[in-house]
């Protein structure tokens, strides 16, 4: 299939953009940022722009100017904005049934459970558990970890010879969320230590180091979560061989090994899951950001009967995970998503988009797989390259100093990742000579 013809809406519904105006009203994007700073708790920084509507991989702010979006609500529009399909999946879904609580299920929880299931090959006896967001899917995982204590089932005493296991093993660099369980395994101290005591018994190791993860993993572990690829730490893969040791050494310690694929999972990195070829079985993979096609809702999937049962009735809940529309929506993204053939377009841009950037003068490292992307830059500007980016009419991240993150939709033409490539030289030298009278 041509790489231009998956589905790109050209324009935002006139009714839709109306009806919207009609409940919050028309005004500039400095106006409305103005009344950001005196309703909103400011824990996001002042907005960079004040976004009113999207097509495809297209958005527009309140002034009416247009970008290419090349972060795609951070890994999470996997099929851009505004998706025809989708919406109308969505709409008739909330005409239907929008929610029930949990002491009920719909046919779409079921038919989105077993569509996981299938698509993450897990082994019978395997199941779901959904949330609401990538760091719920982490915070049930971290309970799933603390019940992988080397207790028997009933709780009557440890298996033979068995300390207790208590330990969790996180790496250098993870970023796995903002509540508490899940900032716990989260590594940076900025984000810790104003909420310390943090949950116990989490141990950090350096990213990538065998050797370090061996020495690590013993009887007192309970369980061992990874990123495939780092995303908030400029979008670093895992060395070749690393999982397979991971899972090497939590099976001969009774560990659980738990991937989180939040941000690497459901097409980005052009396969279903970025672990799938390491040749492992996990035991739990968090799954959410993209799933939804924009629509929020998380996963965790727990694979064969011994790890599913280690959580059981009225031991972890939620009112809103798994609600008609919320699977509603993420079977609509999956169907596109197989049926218009977007992992292979995933990884035909992303290797064009890759190869382009290492030849850009400035780029020093090109990282990742798919349309997750990481460059890094020659000086410290990658904050001022992101605001030129903007100027230009292209929104991309700068998770440090150096480096730049791109995580596009899914849906991204060939003809759009072209026009950033001749873009960015530009955006380089208007950040670098930005920096220089700065520092005058």
């Amino acid at each position: 299939m041509n790489q231009t013809e998956l589905s790109q809406p050209t324009e935002t519904p006139a009714a839709a953009v109306t009806a919207a105006s009609a409940l919050v009203g028309q005004t500039t994007g400095e106006q409305w940022l103005a009344r950001y700073s005196s309703s909103l708790l400011g824990v996001f920084g002042t907005p960079q722009r004040v976004l009113v509507r999207g097509a495809g991989c297209l958005v527009w702010d309140a002034d009416g100017k247009e970008y290419l979006d090349l972060l795609g609500g951070i890994a999470v529009n996997a099929l851009g904005h505004a998706h025809p399909f989708v919406t109308s999946v969505i709409s008739s879904q909330l005409a239907t049934l929008g929610h029930v609580s949990n002491f009920f299920t719909s046919p779409t929880q079921i038919a989105l459970a077993e569509k996981l299931l299938e698509l993450s090959k897990a082994p019978a006896g395997s199941k779901v558990f959904f949330a609401n967001s990538g760091t719920e899917a982490v915070e049930a995982a971290f309970k799933l970890a603390r019940r992988n204590t080397g207790a028997s089932r009933d709780g009557a005493g440890q298996e033979a010879g068995q300390p207790p296991r208590t330990k969790i093993i996180a790496l250098e660099g993870a970023f796995h969320g903002r509540t508490m369980g899940a900032l716990a395994l989260t590594s940076k101290e900025a984000y810790r230590a104003p909420f310390a005591p943090l949950p116990g018994g989490v141990v950090h190791i350096p990213f990538g180091d065998i050797e370090a993860l061996r020495a690590a993993v013993d009887d007192t572990t309970a369980a061992v979560v990874l990123e495939p690829i780092q995303g908030e730490a400029g979008v670093r893969p895992l060395p070749a061989g690393y999982l397979k040791a991971a899972r090497e050494a939590t099976t001969a310690a009774g560990a659980l090994l738990i991937l989180d694929e939040v941000q690497t999972g459901i097409g980005r990195t052009g396969k279903w899951l970025a672990s799938e070829d390491a040749g492992i079985v996990p035991d739990a993979v968090t799954l959410a950001k993209g799933l939804g096609g924009g629509f929020p809702i998380g996963a965790l999937v727990t694979f064969g009967a011994e790890t599913s049962a280690l959580l059981t009735a009225g031991q972890h809940g939620t009112t809103f995970g798994g609600n008609p529309v919320a699977t509603a929506a993420a079977l609509a993204t999956l169907h596109v998503l197989e049926n218009q053939d977007v992992l292979a377009h995933v990884r035909a841009v992303g290797e064009h988009l890759r190869a382009g950037l290492a030849a850009i003068d400035g780029v020093t490292e090109v990282r990742g797989e798919g349309l997750l992307i990481g460059f890094d830059l020659d000086a410290d500007v990658a904050p001022g390259v992101v605001a030129a980016g903007l100027d230009a009419g292209f929104i991309v991240n700068s998770p440090g100093q150096r480096t730049i993150r791109l995580a596009p939709p899914l849906i991204l033409a060939t003809g759009q990742a072209d026009g950033f490539l001749a873009a960015l030289p530009a955006l380089l030298e208007t950040a670098k000579n930005n920096a220089a009278k700065d520092a005058q």
